[in-house]
């Protein structure tokens, strides 16, 4: 199992591929999602918008509890568009909602049930910051300065 900040492709993939295969969410697969992919909400302690999802939780509110993870764990992303098209529920997730949608970053959720398109278009968006977050190999290769050598830098004109 992950812990928070140890994010791989393999565990984000497993986590989409579970919430596509599920039928609907449940308390367990919230709490898995909570477990290995959020990294802001364990900082909350039991604050109150944490003690908040904790009841929509027990209450089985899954859509607003779903709705209050994407609040608390992505603050600078906005729910874009939430419809509900050919018997699924589609899900648009946005850093960048005053944009044209054509040139928005966007993280997109797709399931029968609501609350689960939700909770995939968060561990897109996730997976999104996480794919930026991760180190890239430098473009230029690092070469150590050989100390053997001596330059000249005189101006001989």
């Amino acid at each position: 199992m992950l812990r928070p900040g140890l994010h791989d492709e393999d565990s984000f993939d497993r986590l989409i591929q579970r919430l596509r295969m599920t039928h609907d969410v449940d308390a367990a697969l919230i709490l898995r999602i909570v477990t290995n992919v959020c990294t802001r909400l364990p900082a909350l302690g039991n604050s109150g918008r944490r003690m908040r999802l904790d009841r929509l939780i027990l209450c089985e509110a899954w859509t607003d509890a779903a709705l209050s993870l994407v609040e608390l764990e992505l603050p600078n992303w906005r729910l874009r568009r939430l419809v509900y098209d050919g018997g699924e529920w589609l899900c648009l997730l946005s850093r960048h909602p005053h944009l044209p949608i054509e040139i928005d970053e966007l993280a997109e959720g797709r399931h029968a049930s609501i609350a689960a398109a939700i909770l995939i278009s968060l561990l897109e968006a996730k997976h999104l910051l996480a794919a930026k977050a991760a180190p890239r190999p430098a473009t230029v290769p690092h070469v150590r300065a050989r100390t053997t050598e001596q330059v000249c830098c005189d101006n001989f004109r």
